[in-house]
């Protein structure tokens, strides 16, 4: 009986060893198949022509050059604006407010230059009615004294009067080009400037401008609106530029500033959802199970 059982199981092993290889012999050709299919599809794509890109293609990659464009533009701005804010500070910025501070008088007050001294070497120029250059030592420098009365310069010129008989407010005070006394040309030339008061034109009357707040301090002109005006443009356009151009690039590279500026209008308690949605979507759920089934 064992021997019996032995040569049944033997050619029960015998009778499945065909199947199992009639069985992975259809799938090995299926693979074979596919991969072939696979093959041939990839070389009729290859072989196939690239299509031409659609209208919205290029529109849509002309807009990505535009912004990429764009971006280096107002980078650059905001780089610039920075470096010019920094640049307009000393030489514009810090005069303009000093001369609101030392509040000058509006109407030109009558002067007379007492003495001019052309200097050369820093410990001559100790200070400078006029030089060229306000963030180097001084070398070469005018230093002009004047005495001046507060009797204004057109009543002057309606009615002149005798030097000697003059009460001056203030004598021998240092005459400045302006309130920082130095410049760059061509708005601060030092040689037309002691031409025009000193020199040969020692004692003779001039309109100049006293500041109420320090009465030593003259200078030779002064315009509120104009000193107004480039303390206005050297603290807006610099700061704006940069501000405009700094919100543009945060707006398409700043994931944050994405996210609040497309935020959903609803209230918090409206994200939630109500109890009739609730008990409509159950529903909902119990139809579609029951159908299932």
């Amino acid at each position: 009986m064992m021997a019996n059982n032995e040569m049944r199981s033997s050619s029960s092993t015998l009778s499945a060893a065909p199947s199992l290889t009639t069985m992975s012999k259809p799938s090995l050709n299926n693979s074979k198949a596919s991969l072939t299919h696979s093959r041939q599809s990839v070389a009729e794509s290859s072989s196939k022509e690239p299509k031409p890109p659609t209208r919205e293609e290029k529109i849509a990659e002309l807009l990505d050059k535009a912004k990429f464009y764009t971006s280096l533009c107002l980078g650059t701005t905001a780089i610039l604006s920075v470096f010019a804010f920094l640049f307009l500070i000393p030489f514009v910025v810090d005069p303009a407010i000093t001369t609101i501070v030392s509040d000058y008088d509006p109407v030109p007050v009558t002067c007379v230059v007492t003495d001019h001294v052309y200097a050369e070497g820093m410990r001559n120029c100790t200070w400078s009615s006029c030089r060229e250059g306000c963030t180097t030592a001084a070398i070469r420098c005018h230093q002009l004294l004047v005495n001046y009365t507060k009797i204004a310069y057109h009543e002057w010129q309606a009615q002149p009067r005798d030097l000697d008989s003059i009460e001056w407010d203030v004598m021998d005070t240092k005459f400045l080009v302006n309130t920082e006394g130095c410049g760059y040309p061509p708005r601060v030339n030092c040689s037309e400037f002691a031409k025009k008061y000193g020199y040969s034109h020692v004692g003779e009357p001039f309109p100049c401008y006293y500041s109420r707040a320090y009465p030593e301090m003259v200078v030779a002109r002064y315009s509120w609106e104009d000193n107004l005006k480039h303390l206005i443009l050297s603290l807006i356009i610099p700061n704006v530029l940069f501000a405009v151009s700094i919100g543009v690039l945060s707006y398409w590279y700043c994931p944050c500033c994405d996210k609040a500026c497309h935020k959903s209008p609803r209230v918090y308690a409206e994200k939630y959802p109500t109890k009739e949605n609730k008990q409509s979507w159950n529903l909902d759920y119990q139809q579609d199970y029951m159908s299932k089934i």
